[in-house]
């Protein structure tokens, strides 16, 4: 008899869910990996065979058939320096995966622009993509803000509560005072450049944009254009706060 691999499902998770996604969020493969599985019969949804295109719910019960190995996720924080492009370097560009060297093959969770520096997410596990970028998990990354003259008591209310950036308003963030022309800010979401847009469009200028924490992830010390992997509580916590 074959054995069966029980899935725990996690209430963070929003259903109904397509299995394939459901799956591959749960580390068994990849979406095309599940496919192949369900192809193969090899996948039950509360005891009978799944079909492809089918979803489950929260309270479903879904085993798949045989042993699989569980793919090795890795996770590492990364100092991005200024004049690194995150992807699709042009010209005379380097990119963050042409900065450094890896045995395993990773990818950056979402960018920071060329002038910007700080933390960076690299994985091979693409089920955290969508729960870092997508503004529904109110996700946090907080960033160190320079700008070009000091600002008023009404910038930092309006950078808290608030820009429209020519796509509306930008949802509310805690901002501190760190210095006369130094602020703190925490987003949780990430429109394309988005606080040079919000001071640039409150009349200011970006001199320096550093970005220091995702989630409980710390840049710390990390020298730059340099990396840690992420192990042990940390990593326990980070998936965690994500859902996996």
């Amino acid at each position: 008899m074959q054995k069966r691999k029980k899935i725990v499902t996690r209430t963070t998770d929003i259903y109904p869910m397509r299995i394939n996604k459901y799956l591959a969020h749960k580390g068994i493969a990849t979406r095309t990996g599940v496919d192949e599985l369900i192809k193969h019969q090899k996948v039950l949804i509360n005891g009978r065979v799944a079909k492809l295109g089918d979803k489950v719910l929260e309270t479903d019960k879904v085993e798949v058939r045989g042993v699989h190995r569980k793919k090795n996720y890795i996770y590492i924080a990364y100092n991005k320096p200024k004049g690194v492009v995150s992807t699709n370097p042009q010209a005379e560009e380097k990119s963050i995966m042409q900065s450094i060297k890896l045995d395993t093959k990773v990818f950056p969770v979402g960018r920071l622009d060329k002038e910007s520096h700080g933390l960076m997410i690299l994985t091979n596990d693409g089920r955290i993509t969508d729960r870092l970028l997508n503004p529904i998990y109110n996700h946090e990354k907080e960033y160190v803000v320079e700008v070009d003259r000091k600002f008023t008591p009404a910038f930092l209310r309006h950078m808290q509560d608030g820009v429209d950036i020519g796509e509306g308003i930008t949802k509310s963030a805690t901002v501190k005072k760190l210095g006369e022309q130094t602020f703190s800010i925490v987003l949780t979401e990430g429109k394309n450049r988005q606080i040079r847009r919000m001071t640039e469009k409150l009349g200011y200028t970006v001199r320096d944009l550093q970005r220091i924490r995702v989630q409980n992830v710390e840049l710390g010390k990390l020298p730059k254009n340099s990396h840690r992997e992420i192990v042990g509580d940390e990593l326990n916590t980070f998936l965690k706060s994500i859902g996996l």
